[in-house]
């Protein structure tokens, strides 16, 4: 008779040889391999390119505790308006900006690239969870990342997300323009702006590290209806808390 610790071997083995099965066959075809958030333990073994998600050191998310108080830069933050643009990737719900909007903090600027969402929000704050949040993309002209993280809370609902939730394309994978609607990505953000920061990475495959997180301390709201919305597109496109392997943690005063 098997052990009942070979049996589980075995019960396993297909979900382990799976992603590899398909790694190899992404590579064969000449694109990155499918990911998906059902075994996101197994990310950094579908490609070599995905390797930090097992193998880095400042992943994230993270949960947000024993920040250390410091005088940090304020946030300047300067969105445009601009029509709307807005993709169902697969992954989550994501609106692609124009050109022109800006972030700048401690010495550098960043142009707002996109932001999109996840459900439940990824990063906790001292072991609290949140229903949902935004991931506000911006790069410098180095190409050097910074997310800015809207956490919110069920209450109000945010009427900027009530005008994406209504253009989410019937097509995945297919970025929709819609040039009689305007958004001003400025609308999900609380109008204080005390923030956490630290070094992370991208919460997707590949993982990329060297990414600089501002968690904004203060929390916006939405109906409970809008996260429900969202859940019956994507029920669950959070990736796992992040170990924070001793990495600082500053917050505004």
């Amino acid at each position: 008779m098997n052990s009942p610790s070979f049996c589980k071997a075995i019960l396993l083995a297909p979900i382990l040889v799976l992603p590899i099965t398909l790694a190899f066959r992404a590579a064969q075809e000449g694109h990155p391999p499918h990911w998906n958030y059902e075994h996101p333990e197994q990310w950094g073994k579908l490609d070599p390119a995905y390797s930090s998600c097992s193998l880095g050191r400042t992943q994230s998310p993270i949960d947000v505790k024993n920040a250390k108080p410091a005088d940090l830069p304020a946030l300047k933050i300067d969105y445009r308006a601009v029509p709307l643009n807005i993709i169902d990737n697969g992954h989550t719900i994501q609106v692609n900006y124009a050109p022109g909007s800006l972030l700048s903090v401690g010495g550098r600027t960043y142009s707002l690239k996109q932001f999109h969402f996840h459900h439940p929000a990824e990063e906790q704050i001292s072991g609290r969870g949140f229903p949902l949040v935004a991931h506000l993309v911006h790069a410098d002209t180095d190409g050097n990342l910074a997310v800015v993280a809207v956490l919110f809370e069920t209450g109000a609902e945010n009427a900027l997300i009530n005008t994406l939730w209504r253009n989410i394309p019937a097509e995945k994978e297919k970025a929709q323009d819609v040039p009689s609607v305007s958004v001003q990505a400025g609308d999900l953000l609380p109008g204080e702006r005390g923030y956490f920061t630290f070094a992370g990475s991208l919460t997707t495959p590949p993982c990329t590290e060297g990414v600089t997180w501002l968690v904004l301390r203060s929390h916006p709201t939405i109906s409970q209806e809008q996260v429900d919305a969202f859940a019956k597109i994507y029920a669950g496109n959070a990736r796992p808390i992040q170990p924070t392997n001793g990495r600082e943690i500053l917050q505004s005063k």
